[in-house]
């Protein structure tokens, strides 16, 4: 590390250039490139895999998402003379939009040339097409509500989802709700229109780094020092974003990937620079010139750095025993953006430094340092205090910290995975009104209104049918599901060409987010198909699939895999520690803080997405599930946050523990001299994170309030409250290490061997000890 910060200091513009070119050549071919994000949950083996696969291949028109235009009317019905004329213009000018294949609505079908087709062709090739009851007047009566006072179209797109053109979906959106007004309601849903709701980071980018700055320059005192971290944090996160978006070619790689990266990558990237800028100014105040004092810096405070970076990517690879290509490709974005910060810290930042030279410390530090020379510092103020005042009540602080975060953490047990989708989007959103209007659950909704609340997540039964005994069984089948508890309708089964594929939709009574169509899910499996089947061959060829099966099967394999998942990522953060600090203490407890941490953040999340507690008034949408992916996402994401507050806590401990085989004084002195940059550090990832609650983005906005809670609660309760209390009371047993481990185990240190008073360093290893390895 001291070589390479020598060199970074000696050639401090080209390495500047390196970055800016780096970061020029990689956003020129992300820019030529485009990006290629796809969120597909479907895991294969899975039946809702399965059956969605079988479905692509037999009825490809039917099994992509749908997206609709909806329309309401307060009084009359939607057939009266004026609400079908204006809707009738209205579908014929959205279908000869470009980009729009056709529109099929209970009017007829509009095609590119404005010619109507023959009414009812369009009921069974929506997503939502099929879930109606049959009308009198046609099939067409599918797509108006019982009450006839609401009436959907599906909008058909010329090319998939993802490859659609936002300007284009803008001018659909445009002139449908030019029709709303006297008494009619208007409103779009579907993944297409979502498109034009997409949340855009830039606000809450520039809102976390603002708080930054001012964290930054209330701990610093100069200007130039302040930038420092943010701009090496911005080269290392820019540079990063554009990479994930040429790794979206290469793999599977969620939208919200690059939005996460961000957060992260801010988050760690100036906290990072925060700790090596921090031992740089204490290096200039002790009077060292600034090539060494950065030297020093990025060899002491840089060796930290990149062994919590270190720790924060195992944490993120771990994802990879899952098996999940939606989680490989987030994993690896991630990662790669943890590189990069790192890679900035110990390179771009002590150029940076080497180019503002002296004025890395404030005015009033300069005129006090010309004037009264180099000072020894120690720890005083509130930092000392609190320190001491942890050392003389350990119990009590520790019964008071454990009981905060086990209220915090109860609410997790009711933890409730699932996906959410439309209706739990800001209530201001065309999306959110479409799919209430949609379910009947909107504004002022009356009963019978609408089409029912699992009409926007039909589960889709897929049969494989062998021969006419097979056929004739599974005409049958419809008749069995209509008495099934939980199922509010059933189309009639649709056919492949040559019949070897059926398919009926079944539209429950319930949400597709609620508990009870995930267990009318379970039902259809396990109950109902196999009765059906019994002394037939329906039962075991018929697959239920649809996208409220699929996200069930999802959460349920993630789950399934969370426990191995957990552990395997604790045990590697544990021998890192052990390895590092030579104590079996150390790593249990940080292990112990850390689940601790997990278990509060969640908590947190649950009371505040899935029971709602806030969430509609700062603009995150009505309660609703917690995303499946999201625990594995975080567990990884914290652990490798919470080991790095526990390193540079417990490493100074160390150093002094060494010097003194003191425990009280060491945990002491460690606190004292810690705690400021943590919190600071803290306060810092708390406004990043926080900042990115208005992203707009649900899944961005779970993250951000999941990840700031769990660093305030891990800084300011656990680091400075909990450990240091615990490990008061443990005495120098945080300290033992069995002999016969001591021997077997490689060396490690984090930071140089400690000095002793006078400047005399403690010997290395003695004849016969193995060689320390510096990291």
């Amino acid at each position: 590390m001291t070589a390479l910060a020598r060199w970074c200091l000696r050639r401090r513009i080209v390495v500047i250039l390196l970055w800016l070119a780096a970061f020029a050549g990689v956003a020129v071919a992300a820019g030529m490139t485009g990006a290629a994000y796809s969120n597909n949950y479907e895991v294969p083996g899975t039946e809702s895999g399965q059956a969605s696969a079988r479905m692509t291949k037999a009825f490809p028109n039917r099994s992509g998402d749908g997206d609709t235009i909806v329309w309401h009317t307060d009084s009359g019905t939607v057939r009266s003379g004026a609400v079908e004329k204006t809707m009738r213009h209205t579908l014929e000018k959205v279908a000869g939009l470009p980009g729009v294949s056709d529109v099929q609505g209970p009017y007829g079908t509009h095609g590119k040339q404005g010619k109507q087709g023959k009414q009812g062709k369009q009921g069974k090739s929506g997503k939502h097409g099929d879930g109606g009851s049959e009308g009198s007047d046609g099939s067409g009566a599918r797509q108006i509500s019982k009450d006839g006072r609401t009436a959907y179209a599906s909008v058909i797109f010329d090319r998939p989802t993802d490859d659609l053109d936002v300007a284009q979906v803008r001018k659909v959106v445009d002139t449908a709700q030019r029709a709303s007004g006297h008494g009619l309601q208007v409103e779009l849903g579907g993944a297409g229109i979502a498109l034009t709701e997409a949340p855009r980071a830039q606000l809450a980018e520039i809102i976390g780094l603002g708080a930054a700055a001012v964290v930054l320059f209330l701990a610093f005192g100069s200007l130039a020092a302040t930038f420092l971290p943010i701009i090496t944090a911005l080269a290392a996160v820019g540079t990063a974003s554009a990479g994930i978006t040429l790794l979206s070619h290469a793999m599977t790689v969620a939208d919200f990937a690059p939005m996460l990266g961000m957060l992260i990558g801010l988050g760690v990237g100036i906290d990072y620079a925060l700790f090596i800028v921090t031992r740089h100014r204490k290096g200039l105040r002790e009077g060292l010139p600034v090539h060494e004092a950065a030297t020093r810096a990025v060899a002491v405070s840089g060796r930290a750095v990149v062994f919590a970076g270190a720790t924060v990517c195992i944490a993120l690879l771990g994802m990879l025993i899952l098996r999940l290509s939606f989680l490989n490709g987030v994993a690896l974005a991630a990662s790669l953006t943890v590189v990069l910060t790192v890679a900035a810290a110990v390179t771009l930042l002590p150029a940076l430094l080497g180019l503002i030279g002296i004025r890395a410390l404030s005015r009033r530090e300069r005129r006090r340092l010309a004037e009264h020379g180099p000072r020894p510092e120690r720890p005083t103020g509130i930092a000392a205090r609190w320190s001491g005042f942890v050392e003389r009540h350990p119990k009590l602080l520790g019964t008071v910290a454990a009981a905060v975060m086990l209220v915090l953490a109860l609410p997790t047990f009711g933890l409730h995975l699932g996906t959410s989708d439309q209706g739990n989007n800001p209530a201001t959103s065309t999306t959110r009104k479409a799919y209430d209007l949609l379910a009947g659950d909107g504004p002022g909704a009356r009963q019978g209104s609408g089409f029912g609340p699992g009409f926007n997540g039909p589960l889709t039964l897929v049969g494989t049918l062998d021969g006419p005994q097979d056929r004739l069984a599974f005409s049958e089948l419809p008749q069995r599901l209509r008495d099934t508890p939980g199922v509010a309708q059933v189309s009639s089964p649709s056919f492949d060409g040559n019949h070897s594929t059926g398919m009926i939709t079944v539209v429950p009574t319930s949400s597709p987010q609620s508990r009870q169509t995930s267990d009318l899910v379970e039902r259809l499996r396990t109950e109902v198909l196999p009765e059906a089947g019994a002394g037939g061959t329906v039962a075991p060829q018929v697959q239920v699939g649809g996208i409220t099966a699929s996200y069930d099967d999802f959460a349920s394999v993630i789950v399934g895999k969370l426990p191995l998942f957990i552990g395997v990522v604790i045990a590697l953060g544990s021998v890192l520690l052990l390895l590092a600090f030579r104590s079996i203490g150390i790593p249990l407890k940080a292990a112990l803080m850390n689940i601790a941490a997990v278990a509060s953040s969640f908590g947190i999340v649950v009371a505040v997405f899935q029971w709602g507690w806030g969430s509609e008034l700062l603009g995150l949408g009505s309660a609703g599930p917690v995303e499946p992916f999201l625990p594995v996402i975080m567990v990884s994401v914290l652990f490798g946050l919470s080991m790095d507050y526990q390193v540079f806590l417990v490493s100074r401990m160390y150093e002094e523990w060494q010097l003194t085989h003191n425990n009280r004084r060491a945990v002491r002195v460690g606190l004292a001299e810690t705690s400021r940059v943590i919190n600071s550090a803290a306060v810092i990832m708390i406004a990043v994170f926080g900042a990115f609650i208005l992203s707009g983005d649900r899944i961005i906005a779970m993250f951000g309030i999941g990840l700031a809670g769990a660093v305030a609660l891990d800084a300011f309760v656990l680091r400075t409250l909990l450990v240091p209390a615990l490990m008061h009371l443990l005495g120098g047993a945080n300290w033992w290490l069995p002999s016969w481990l001591d021997r077997w185990l490689p060396r490690i240190s984090i930071e140089p061997p400690p000095e002793q008073p006078g400047g005399v360093r403690l010997p290395g290893p003695q004849e016969g000890e193995k060689p320390i390895v510096r990291v």
